[in-house]
C-alpha cells in the first residue's frame, strides 16, 4: 500500500508540475483585472481568448502601427491608439490611449502604408490619407481626399484594403442604400460595387463612381475585404438581402445564404471559369441559396443562385444561373464583417457580427475557413467550411447581451485580435498551446478543430492580464480529483 501511495504521489506530483508548465504557455489563464460587458466566450479547444481592452465606443476597423499600437476606429468618435503592456505569458492589458484622428465621421474602414508613415480612414463619402508617426502615434499633416462621391444611406462602411502584390493599389468595397437597392441594376452608378484605385499615379481625388478598376458588381454589402498572400486573390464577405420572399411565400429564416465571394486579381492575372474581376454578381435581383429546399420551384443546390420574387423574362433562375455564384455560403443573416487571412494563405478568418432578421438569433462569432492553393479547402456547396473559434455561449440573448464581432489584426507576434463594437471592447484569440495563432490552416496539421470540437465550446476565456492560473484545464482538475482519492484511499 505504501509504495502504492508513493506511486500516486509521484503521479499527482508530476501532474502538477505538467499543469503548472501548461498554464505558462499560451494557455495561462490571467488575473482579472478587466470584467467582460456580456457573458464570457465560448471558446474552441485548443484555443483561449482574452478580454484586452474595453470602454471603448464602438470599435470598429482595427490595425497594429510598425511599433505595436492598435489603431482603433471607434465609430462616432475618430482613430485611437492603444499602447499594449506585456506581462508575459500573452496577459495583456492597454497602458496608455491616445487620440490620433478626432472626426466623428470615420465609421469603420482603416490601412497603413507598408512602410507605416500614412494612415488611411474612410467616412460614408470621404477616403482621407495623413502624413503619421507611429513614434508619437500622431497624424502629422492635414487630411488628403483620396476617394469622394461615395456617401449613401443604410449601408454607410467603407472597408480598404491596400494591396501587397501590387504596391498602391487600394480597393474600397461600397455597399447598397437599402436592402434592395435597384440602383444596383445600373453599373454606372457606383453603388453595390467592390473597386481598386491607383494611388500612385493620382494627381487629384477620384470620384468612386466614374474611376477606378471594377472588381465586381451586384455585391449587395461586401463589408469585409482580403488579399490572399500567396496569389494576391481578392476575396469579400458579404451580407445578403433581408425579409426575402420567393413565389409568394416568406423564406428569410435560411435564405438567402451570406457569401464569400471571389473578386479576381489585382495584376491581371485571368480567372477562366471562375468569373473574377469586373463581372455582376446578382444583386438585387439573385440570391444564394443556403437551405435550397425551403426555396420554392428551386431546384438547384446550397451555394447556386436563383431569382427574387416571381420569375418573369427578364428575372428568373437561368439568368442568375449565368452570373457569378459565391465561392462559399454561409448560413442567413450572420452578417459576416470581417475577413483576414494569415500570412501562410492556410486560413482565413471571418467575423460574423450577428443576425437581427431571424427568429433565432445565428451568428455573433469568430470562425475560420481552412484555404489552400489560393482558395477555399470546401466545395462551394458545404454548410461546414466555417469552423466556430470563439462564440456567444447562449445566442438567445443576442443581440443585447452578446459581443458582437467586426475588425480583425494580426499583431507582430502572430496574436490575433478583434473588436467587438456593441461591447466596446477588444479581445485577443491565442493558441492554448503557446504557438502562433498565424499557424493555424491546411499546412498545420492539428491546429483547426473539428466541427463537433468548436461546438463544445472547451477552450478558455478569460479576461485581464498578469499571473498563470495553477491548472491549466478542466481535464487536468478531473484527473487531479482522481488522483486525490486514490491517495486518499491508499493513506
Amino acid at each position: 500500500m505504501k509504495n502504492l501511495a508513493t506511486a500516486a504521489a509521484l503521479a499527482l506530483s508530476a501532474l502538477l508540475t505538467n499543469a503548472v508548465a501548461q498554464s505558462s504557455i499560451g494557455g495561462a489563464t490571467c488575473s482579472p483585472t478587466l470584467t467582460a460587458k456580456s457573458a464570457a466566450p465560448s471558446v474552441a479547444d485548443g484555443y483561449v481568448a482574452r478580454l484586452v481592452a474595453n470602454g471603448l465606443t464602438k470599435p470598429r476597423g482595427i490595425k497594429f502601427d510598425s511599433q505595436g499600437a492598435l489603431l482603433v476606429v471607434e465609430s462616432g468618435v475618430g482613430i485611437t491608439a492603444l499602447s499594449l503592456v506585456d506581462a508575459g505569458q500573452n496577459c495583456l492589458s492597454v497602458g496608455s490611449k491616445r487620440t490620433v484622428i478626432s472626426n466623428p465621421d470615420l465609421n469603420h474602414g482603416i490601412e497603413l502604408s507598408t512602410n507605416g508613415s500614412t494612415l488611411y480612414a474612410s467616412t460614408s463619402d470621404v477616403l482621407y490619407s495623413w502624413e503619421y508617426s507611429p513614434q508619437s502615434q500622431t497624424n502629422t499633416s492635414q487630411p488628403r481626399v483620396l476617394i469622394n462621391q461615395m456617401a449613401g444611406t443604410d449601408h454607410t462602411t467603407r472597408t480598404l484594403v491596400l494591396s501587397k502584390h501590387v504596391p498602391g493599389m487600394i480597393v474600397v468595397a461600397r455597399g447598397s442604400t437599402s436592402n434592395l437597392d435597384l440602383q444596383a441594376e445600373d453599373l454606372s452608378s457606383g453603388i453595390s460595387q467592390v473597386k481598386a484605385f491607383n494611388l500612385n499615379n493620382m494627381t487629384e481625388p477620384y470620384t468612386y463612381t466614374n474611376d477606378g478598376l471594377l472588381l465586381g458588381w451586384g455585391l449587395r454589402n461586401e463589408v469585409g475585404i482580403a488579399e490572399e498572400p500567396i496569389t494576391g486573390a481578392i476575396y469579400g464577405v458579404e451580407n445578403s438581402v433581408d425579409e426575402l420572399e420567393r413565389s409568394g411565400q416568406d423564406i428569410h429564416q435560411d435564405n438567402p445564404g451570406e457569401e464569400l465571394n471571389f473578386l479576381g486579381y489585382l495584376n491581371g492575372t485571368a480567372t477562366p471559369g471562375q468569373g473574377g474581376q469586373g463581372v455582376n454578381y446578382g444583386y438585387p435581383s439573385c440570391f444564394s441559396a443556403w437551405n435550397a429546399a425551403d426555396v420554392p420551384d428551386f431546384t438547384g443546390q446550397t451555394g447556386q443562385q436563383f431569382a427574387i420574387g416571381d420569375q418573369n423574362s427578364t428575372v428568373n433562375d437561368t439568368i442568375c444561373a449565368s452570373l457569378q455564384a459565391p465561392r462559399l455560403v454561409f448560413q442567413a443573416h450572420m452578417a459576416p464583417l470581417d475577413i483576414l487571412f494569415n500570412e501562410q494563405g492556410t486560413a482565413a478568418w471571418v467575423t460574423f457580427h450577428g443576425s437581427w432578421d431571424r427568429t433565432d438569433p445565428v451568428g455573433y462569432k469568430l470562425s475560420v475557413i481552412e484555404f489552400a492553393n489560393g482558395e477555399p479547402v470546401q466545395p462551394s456547396n458545404s454548410t461546414t467550411a466555417a469552423i466556430d473559434i470563439v462564440s456567444n455561449a447562449d445566442n438567445s440573448k443576442c443581440p443585447g447581451g452578446c459581443f458582437r464581432p467586426v475588425g480583425l489584426a494580426w499583431d507582430s507576434q502572430g496574436r490575433l485580435f478583434m473588436s467587438s463594437d456593441a461591447t466596446g471592447e477588444i479581445f485577443v484569440v491565442l493558441r492554448a498551446d503557446g504557438n502562433s495563432t498565424q499557424s493555424v490552416g491546411s499546412n498545420a496539421t492539428g491546429t483547426l478543430p473539428d466541427q463537433a470540437a468548436s461546438s463544445s465550446g472547451t477552450g478558455t476565456a478569460a479576461s485581464g492580464s498578469a499571473t498563470p492560473s495553477s491548472v491549466a484545464s478542466v481535464g487536468g482538475m478531473s484527473v487531479l480529483a482522481v488522483l486525490f482519492g486514490v491517495l486518499a484511499f491508499l493513506v
